[in-house]
């Protein structure tokens, strides 16, 4: 797979000379850089319709249809599913399928990037495939239909945001606008823009519109160990309550993201649960930031195993049954194979639903590859693919974002 040697040597500065937030490791995969963003200062940036949960019959919160068993007890009323507490945009009144918004010749390339074919195999017509009478290849077989985001194989018991939804996302802070658009601009004008960039998405696949997110950093990596010696920074509440009703009042969600240093998933949970109580809210874990002792974030690649992500599932799996809220959505960014270790430990529930995400910026092929690589080959539920508005050459476009396969189910702009 042929990429940039500029982006690949740009990575390597960035991770060694970067401070903490936002850049990561090139660890040796020459395919994308780091999907966190370049250069950030992060030592600067800490201080300050549908049912879900329980059922009902009829709507009556604990009507029992004649001769159903009461599985409750005597006397006991089931609790009234929440609502969905977002709205996903319409599609145009004249879009088309998006069958007929990705060329045929796309998607091949696509499917082929994901399976590690090199860019000359393509004009040797030598891509993975059957081949018809007269020896022409015709392509790569899809795992999934065109736009359907399940991965093959799994199943999603949850009620959550995605499914016959996909969400596009806004990533970053307001703390820095070397973190991503969220520090680019005043909240409104960055939701405006979120609003726009999620239209057209809506507009590309119409049989499954998107709804705007913004992903929020709330614990920030650092190179300062700082007083607790945890490499992370905290941000004020009161900045993470103003997007928490910025999104609630433009049914939106939130998702908040940790950046772990020597933090647990859990200690990070704690600090959030009265956010995360909130139906519009939902989880991501920045996996690259976990550190051992001895190690800095930015400058040594970190882990997670699948088992600490696992009790984030479960923790978010017992809130919802216990809060009655809308089901919850579990976002792990990857950037690397072995930043993740055990995944088939994360296993979604009946509130939680699971998207690992492929990060790293580069060419088309390169991110191609990666997603192939970390969310189609080692299936959990969803997946999810960052676009970066700087660092990708060239940007893609929705449609051919969709084309990948499966398609995702969250797609992040930074």
């Amino acid at each position: 797979m042929i990429i940039g040697i500029v982006a690949g040597a740009a990575a390597l500065v960035v991770l060694i000379a970067a401070i903490a937030v936002g850049c990561g490791g090139s660890s040796g995969d020459e395919a994308s850089g780091n999907g966190s963003g370049a250069g950030n200062d992060a030592a600067t940036t800490s201080g300050g319709d549908g049912e879900t949960n329980g059922t009902t019959a009829e709507g009556t919160g604990g009507g029992q249809s004649e001769g159903e068993e009461n599985t409750e007890g005597e006397g006991t009323e089931s609790a009234e599913a929440p609502e969905r507490p977002y709205a996903a945009l319409e599609p145009a009144a004249d879009t088309e399928p998006l069958s007929e918004n990705v060329s045929e010749d796309y998607m091949t390339q696509i499917l082929g990037a994901e399976a590690g074919v090199a860019d000359d195999q393509y004009a040797a017509g030598e891509q993975y495939g059957e081949e018809d009478g007269e020896g022409d290849s015709d392509g790569p077989e899809r795992s999934v239909p065109l736009g359907e985001m399940l991965l093959e194989g799994e199943e999603d018991a949850a009620d959550g945001p995605i499914g016959e939804n996909r969400i596009v996302a806004y990533y970053g802070t307001p703390m820095s606008e070397l973190m991503g658009i969220l520090g680019e601009a005043e909240p409104e004008v960055v939701m405006e823009q979120l609003i726009e960039q999620t239209q057209a998405y809506s507009d590309a696949d119409p049989e499954r519109p998107a709804i705007p997110m913004i992903e929020f950093i709330a614990s920030i990596a650092q190179r300062d160990p700082g007083p607790e010696g945890l490499y992370i920074g905290q941000t004020d509440p009161e900045v993470i309550e103003e997007y928490v009703r910025l999104a609630e009042e433009n049914d939106a969600l939130l998702m908040l993201d940790v950046q772990l240093g020597r933090a647990s998933v859990m200690d990070e949970i704690e600090i959030l649960e009265d956010f995360l109580m909130e139906p519009h809210v939902h989880l991501a874990i920045d996996t690259e930031y976990s550190i051992d002792e001895g190690q800095v974030p930015g400058v040594d690649l970190g882990t997670v195993e699948g088992a600490e992500i696992q009790e984030a599932v479960e923790y978010l799996d017992e809130l919802v049954e216990r809060e009655n809220l809308p089901d919850k959505l579990l976002m792990v960014h990857q950037f690397e194979q072995e930043i993740v270790t055990d995944k088939e430990a994360i296993q979604p529930t009946e509130n939680v639903q699971v998207a690992l995400h492929a990060d790293g910026f580069g060419t088309p092929e390169a991110k191609f590859s990666k997603y192939g690589t970390l969310v189609r080959d080692q299936p959990i539920q969803y997946g999810g693919f960052k676009v970066f508005y700087q660092q990708d050459t060239p940007v893609l476009e929705p449609e051919q974002v969709l084309a990948l396969d499966p398609a995702p189910a969250v797609i992040t702009y930074q």
